[in-house]
């Protein structure tokens, strides 16, 4: 086990998973986006939307495909530990909301995350899993965390454009950033389970 790495014993035994890299953080975002979503539930209602759970709202800094294989997982923890061993815990802030594509023709819903050190995390992440065999990640990195997906069709989505928008610049909670974590991703009859396969802990 690399220094500073803390493994589960939820290990992939073979084969591919499903699988990204997220942004350790304290509770304090997920508290206030949990509130924004509650807004948001009597705004569309709830059967509107596929709302995430407190408990999965994260912020993804790299996500690694639906087959990511034992031996590239290996060297992507080895360089995981290398970029973590050399991070300071740092102050993440919640700011604005918007949609995905775009407001007009909105899917996905989203609350804005922002840090001085987080784009250049999530290069060097980037970095890391090409090193470890994973292909280039065409759609960049944009600090966010998901917190529903239409599934009410057009209704939903008018009800909740002026909702969002009237969010852009809202100040939700700031919270400390202190590890990265490797997830595994399994499908579940409640939504996507998140299973923690190793978290590297920056410095205090």
């Amino acid at each position: 086990m690399n220094a500073g790495e803390n493994e589960s014993p939820a290990e992939p035994p073979g084969g591919g998973v499903r699988a990204f890299v997220a942004l350790g953080m304290s509770g304090e975002i997920a508290d206030a986006a949990a509130s924004f979503i509650g807004e948001m539930r009597k705004v569309a209602g709830a059967d509107a939307m596929r709302w995430t759970a407190r408990a999965r709202l994260h912020l993804t800094l790299r996500f690694l495909g639906d087959d990511a294989d034992r031996d590239r997982i290996a060297r992507l923890k080895a360089g995981l530990a290398e970029i973590a061993s050399a991070c300071t815990s740092f102050r993440i802030e919640g700011r604005g909301a918007g949609a995905f594509p775009n407001l007009a023709r909105p899917r996905i819903f989203w609350i804005g995350l922002a840090g001085a050190p987080l784009s250049d995390l999530a290069a060097r992440v980037e970095t890391s899993a090409i090193r470890a065999g994973f292909a280039p990640d065409p759609r960049g990195f944009t600090a966010h965390l998901t917190i529903g997906r239409i599934r009410g069709g057009r209704r939903a989505a008018s009800l909740l454009r002026a909702a969002i928008a009237s969010a852009a610049a809202r100040e939700f909670a700031a919270a400390i950033a202190d590890s990265l974590i490797l997830y595994r991703s399994r499908g579940g009859p409640n939504g996507a389970q998140y299973v923690e396969l190793a978290r590297f802990p920056f410095a205090p």
